[in-house]
């Protein structure tokens, strides 16, 4: 399998993540809440898209922007529903709901490590690693709503506090990288799961109404927003594809 199929770790590639993962959390929210579907009917639908497009990722030979980004997005929208259908259907409550997802990426990262011999992000050459890094993905990103939400109601720092802190985080992980020799790939997930709660909040930012914090677009108007803006963003970063110029 190509190395390439999964994106470069760029300041781009970021920028797009925090994106689809806010983009996730509004839309899992328009599913569940707005269309009153419920968490669990949710969870279900949603998992279903993003084993409809993980299928079509492992199938692609070559990287595919538009295909990968969309696998994201999926990771993120199931991983919001799950984290709600154990947080509030289940009753676990965000701190309880967060402890069982870090022991679940940490598994899912050390049988990683031991099958595959590396955590490598950008030299992915099997099917087995591929399928790792995506489960991976998927975890992270329903840890990252789980603190999120914890982050936003129950730790008092309300959603712009919740953002400031873990955008402070995310500042320090990346300092970390430049500055420091921390094994990049360990910053990676660090990272990873620190832009999940960062985007959680500032889609709760973007849907809640003005009475609670927010700033009252409401999750289908946050939708449309952060979908356009992921879109600009794919053209931009990705046009070189087209023109047979190195790909970002």
């Amino acid at each position: 399998m190509p190395a390439d199929k999964v994106a470069k770790i760029t300041l781009a590639f970021w920028i797009m993540k925090i994106c689809a993962t806010t983009l996730g959390e509004t839309a899992g929210d328009l599913l569940s809440m707005t269309l009153n579907i419920g968490y669990a009917l949710s969870s279900v639908l949603l998992l279903g898209f993003f084993f409809a497009t993980l299928t079509a990722q492992l199938a692609a030979r070559r990287f595919h922007p538009l295909l990968y980004w969309a696998v994201i997005v999926s990771t993120s929208t199931a991983g919001t529903t799950m984290s709600d259908f154990m947080d509030r259907t289940l009753g676990l409550g965000y701190m309880r709901g967060a402890a069982i997802l870090v022991a679940g990426l940490a598994v899912v990262l050390v049988v990683w490590r031991l099958v595959e011999g590396s955590l490598s992000v950008d030299a992915i050459r099997t099917r087995r690693a591929e399928l790792f890094y995506w489960l991976a993905i998927l975890v992270s990103n329903t840890l990252g709503t789980a603190l999120g939400d914890f982050l936003a109601d129950d730790s008092g720092l309300g959603f712009l506090g919740g953002a400031a802190l873990v955008g402070g985080a995310i500042a320090l992980t990346a300092a970390a990288a430049y500055l420091t020799r921390i094994d990049r790939v360990l910053l990676f997930w660090i990272a990873f799961v620190l832009t999940r709660p960062f985007g959680a909040t500032f889609g709760d930012l973007l849907t809640k109404p003005a009475d609670h914090g927010g700033l009252g677009f409401g999750t289908i108007g946050s939708s449309l927003i952060l979908a356009a803006i992921l879109l600009v963003c794919l053209a931009l970063t990705y046009r070189p594809l087209r023109t047979g110029e190195t790909r970002a």
